[in-house]
Protein backbone atom coordinates (compact mmCIF):
# COMPACT_ATOMS: atom_id res chain seq x y z
CA UNK A 1 0.00 0.00 0.00
CA UNK A 2 1.17 3.49 -0.74
CA UNK A 3 1.14 6.40 1.68
CA UNK A 4 -0.56 9.58 0.54
CA UNK A 5 0.09 12.85 2.37
CA UNK A 6 -2.88 15.13 3.00
CA UNK A 7 -1.65 18.74 3.18
CA UNK A 8 -3.13 22.10 4.14
CA UNK A 9 -3.98 24.32 1.18
CA UNK A 10 -3.71 27.47 3.30
CA UNK A 11 -1.98 28.64 6.46
CA UNK A 12 -4.20 28.95 9.52
CA UNK A 13 -5.44 27.24 12.68
CA UNK A 14 -6.90 23.73 12.82
CA UNK A 15 -10.46 24.29 14.04
CA UNK A 16 -11.96 20.82 13.46
CA UNK A 17 -10.90 17.27 12.64
CA UNK A 18 -13.62 15.39 10.77
CA UNK A 19 -12.38 11.81 10.96
CA UNK A 20 -10.39 9.39 13.13
CA UNK A 21 -7.28 7.29 12.62
CA UNK A 22 -8.30 3.95 11.15
CA UNK A 23 -11.36 5.42 9.47
CA UNK A 24 -12.03 5.06 5.76
CA UNK A 25 -12.30 8.13 3.56
CA UNK A 26 -13.26 8.62 -0.05
CA UNK A 27 -11.70 11.06 -2.49
CA UNK A 28 -12.97 14.54 -1.63
CA UNK A 29 -14.07 13.69 1.94
CA UNK A 30 -13.23 16.38 4.48
CA UNK A 31 -10.49 15.33 6.87
CA UNK A 32 -10.00 18.60 8.78
CA UNK A 33 -10.86 22.29 8.69
CA UNK A 34 -8.40 25.19 8.77
CA UNK A 35 -9.59 28.58 10.00
CA UNK A 36 -8.04 31.32 7.89
CA UNK A 37 -9.25 34.87 7.22
CA UNK A 38 -12.34 34.22 9.40
CA UNK A 39 -13.37 31.30 7.15
CA UNK A 40 -13.30 27.55 7.74
CA UNK A 41 -11.55 25.93 4.80
CA UNK A 42 -11.89 22.15 4.39
CA UNK A 43 -8.87 19.92 3.85
CA UNK A 44 -10.06 17.06 1.63
CA UNK A 45 -8.67 13.59 1.03
CA UNK A 46 -6.99 13.43 -2.40
CA UNK A 47 -7.98 9.78 -2.86
CA UNK A 48 -9.82 6.88 -1.25
CA UNK A 49 -8.12 4.98 1.55
CA UNK A 50 -7.74 4.37 5.27
CA UNK A 51 -6.49 7.15 7.55
CA UNK A 52 -3.14 6.00 8.96
CA UNK A 53 -2.19 9.06 11.05
CA UNK A 54 -3.35 12.54 11.96
CA UNK A 55 -0.37 14.85 12.35
CA UNK A 56 -2.17 17.82 13.95
CA UNK A 57 -4.61 18.56 16.75
CA UNK A 58 -7.28 21.21 17.33
CA UNK A 59 -5.82 24.74 17.67
CA UNK A 60 -2.50 23.84 16.00
CA UNK A 61 -1.27 26.55 13.64
CA UNK A 62 -0.31 25.10 10.26
CA UNK A 63 1.56 26.44 7.25
CA UNK A 64 0.45 26.11 3.64
CA UNK A 65 1.64 22.72 2.41
CA UNK A 66 2.07 21.27 5.92
CA UNK A 67 1.11 17.62 6.31
CA UNK A 68 -2.22 17.26 8.12
CA UNK A 69 -2.67 13.49 7.85
CA UNK A 70 -1.37 10.36 6.14
CA UNK A 71 -3.64 8.07 4.14
CA UNK A 72 -2.99 4.46 3.14
CA UNK A 73 -4.21 4.12 -0.42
Amino acid sequence: MSEIKIVADVAGRICAIATEVGGSVSEGDEVAFVEAMKMEIPVAAPSTGKLKAIMVKIDDVVAEGQIIAILEG
